[in-house]
């Protein structure tokens, strides 16, 4: 499988949140372990209009900052000063947006990822954490060890050891569209129907 280069991430960021389904984010661990997931979840940001956007109406901060640079740049947040969540920055620099990666299913190494999620591998795993494997932000960088170190890599390259394949994306029938998860103080852009999923 080829990595997703910029021009795909250049691109309406609606369009790329779905377009990012089925696709695998492989992550390379520094002893050279390579962890792979299909997305299956995620949720569009788009500053200009968006009032969930960290950057609504172009504000630049330390943590937005990251939100203006070149499409397919790995924009990496710490929410509730707990949890890691990873975005994909698209559109043409310096116009922040991102799309929110909040799902996905392990393909490769598996039993690493849920060392890293629950401390085990994933046969025993219970019903409730094998629900709950990757079904959120927080968890998906958990189980990928992903944090704000990984914040500004570039993910059309492989040499940062975090990128995105081809993978397989779905028939569009399967695609599912709803709106965005825990922005209630976000006003009209509440009900955007900004998710994706299968």
């Amino acid at each position: 499988m080829s990595i997703l280069t910029k021009e795909f991430y250049d691109r309406n960021t609606l369009t790329v949140a779905r377009d990012l389904l089925g696709r695998d984010i492989v992550r390379v661990l520094e002893d050279g372990t390579q962890l792979e997931c299909r997305i299956t979840e995620t949720e569009a940001y788009i500053g200009r209009l968006d009032k969930a956007c960290h950057a609504y109406g172009y504000r630049r901060t330390a943590r937005t900052q990251t939100l203006f640079a070149p499409p397919g740049t790995a924009y990496i947040y710490l929410i509730y000063g707990m949890y890691h969540c990873l975005n994909f920055v698209t559109e043409g620099e310096g116009e922040p947006a991102a799309v929110l990666i909040r799902g996905a299913v392990p393909v490769k190494n598996g039993d690493i990822i849920a060392k890293k999620r629950f401390g085990c591998k994933q046969e025993a795993m219970s019903a409730y954490q094998q629900k709950n494997f990757l079904n959120g932000p927080g968890k998906l960088c958990r189980g990928l060890d992903l944090t704000r170190a990984q914040n500004g890599l570039d993910l059309t390259a492989s040499a940062g050891g975090l990128y995105v394949c081809t993978g397989s994306p779905p028939a569009s029938k399967a695609v599912k569209t709803g709106r965005r998860i825990g922005i209630d103080y976000a006003q009209e852009a509440v009900n955007f129907p900004w998710r994706f999923y299968l």
